[in-house]
């Protein structure tokens, strides 16, 4: 049975990627998929804090920097999942009398979280800042097919609720690596 755990969470990366709206519909909260879209989270936090923690080891960034970098990659990953569900479910909750709740909402937006494990790439020389860009915009999409499917509505106001909270993510995570920057080069 374990044996099909890896073959499962890549079928589900694969489908989630796709930005196949029958998947989002499908991905009812029960633990089972929970615990998979919390894998494709924790996968994601995981390739952020790698390809930020390679570039930080190119750049000769001291020990305990890069340990606190990854530790902070990491976080912001996750952190940035569950508040971009808190706002989405807020802003949703407002728009529409019968909804679901917030838990409901974590699987199908942790699947839409599946581009961002390909965040290790950003890491190759003059391509990292656009496979970031890409990868941004292509989580974008996914968490729009999510709540579009997740909330039952139109596609316009899924994209209105979700670009709410995704300039705060991405202003985040530009601040947090700027700031790991400044870490590293203060301390060298």
């Amino acid at each position: 049975m374990a044996k099909n755990q890896p073959r499962k969470l890549q079928t589900t990366l694969c489908k989630a990627l796709s930005l196949n709206s029958n998947f989002y519909e499908d991905a009812c909260n029960t633990p089972k998929t929970h615990q998979r879209a919390l894998t494709i989270v924790i996968l994601a936090a995981l390739s952020h804090a790698l390809g930020s923690g390679l570039i930080l080891l190119l750049n000769r960034a001291p020990f305990p920097i890069l340990i606190l970098a990854l530790i902070i990659d990491t976080l912001s990953v996750v952190t940035g999942y569950y508040f971009w569900t808190f706002t989405i479910f807020k802003i949703g909750q407002r728009l529409k009398q019968i909804d679901p709740t917030y838990r409901d909402l974590l699987s199908p937006i942790g699947f839409a979280y599946a581009p961002q494990v390909l965040n290790f790439l950003t890491l190759i020389p003059l391509l990292g800042r656009p496979i970031e860009l890409v990868l941004a915009i292509w989580s974008l999409l996914t968490v729009i097919v999510a709540v579009q499917e997740g909330l039952d509505i139109r596609n316009r106001t899924a994209v209105l609720i979700c670009l709410v909270g995704w300039p705060l993510i991405q202003g985040a995570i530009g601040f947090i690596q700027i700031f790991e920057q400044f870490l590293a080069k203060s301390a060298v």
